[in-house]
């Protein structure tokens, strides 16, 4: 009876045995392949932080600009002048402007020798305007690879009166700048405008243009 049992023991055992051992490689070979599956996703994202540069909660800017203008007829000449702009929107604005500049002798005068068309005086030329305008394409400018500021494109129009050739005339202004705000409270500025007058100075009636491109800085509080 004991051998029976004895028998009967050793046969469950064999037959356990290899159960056992396939029940252990099983789990060994699910942890290498847990442990080679790469992670996909890294929460652990280091954010940027980001500083925008805005216009200051005021709508007022003022400032002054220095360039070239074009009399037509009279010469490109350095012009200066200043500017006063109220920003009703985002995309609109109102400016009042003034410009100045000493016009040339006309080639009319240069190759006559004597003849002055104008005095001295009289070749002071002389701007006051007020403008409408409209910011097109705002955005942003990059002057280095990890530094960006505000910028806008606009365009602008307006009416005012220049003062020239012993007259003042009734004048037109159009044109596009582009404006790059350095921080919150200024701003680089860079225009160009057509100004539009009918003149008859030359024997014959006319509307001049006198193109202008200037650079300026503004402030806005």
């Amino acid at each position: 009876m004991e051998s029976r049992l004895f028998v009967f023991l050793v046969a469950l055992a064999a037959t356990a045995l290899p159960g056992c051992a396939l029940f252990g490689q099983q789990n060994t070979d699910e942890s290498a392949d847990a442990e080679a599956t790469p992670v996909v996703i890294d929460p652990d994202v280091e954010r940027r932080e980001i500083k925008r540069a805005k216009i200051d909660k005021e709508n007022f800017e003022v400032g002054g600009f220095v360039g070239l203008i074009s009399v037509e007829d009279f010469g490109t000449n350095t012009v200066f002048g200043g500017r006063f702009a109220f920003h009703v929107t985002e995309d609109f604005f109102i400016e009042a402007a003034y410009g100045t500049a000493d016009t040339e002798q006309t080639s009319f005068e240069l190759l006559s020798g004597d003849a002055q068309l104008l005095t001295d005086s009289q070749r002071d030329f002389t701007y006051y305007n007020a403008s409408l305008g409209y910011n097109i394409f705002p955005g942003e400018v990059f002057f280095w690879r990890n530094r960006a500021f505000n910028s806008s494109l606009y365009v602008i129009a307006g009416v005012g009166s220049t003062e020239f050739a012993g007259d003042d005339r009734f004048t037109v202004n159009v044109g596009a700048g582009f404006r790059i705000l350095m921080n919150d409270a200024f701003a680089l500025r860079l225009d160009v405008r057509d100004h539009l007058f009918d003149i008859d100075l030359l024997g014959t009636d006319k509307t001049a243009h006198n193109i202008e491109y200037h650079v300026g800085l503004s402030f806005f509080f």
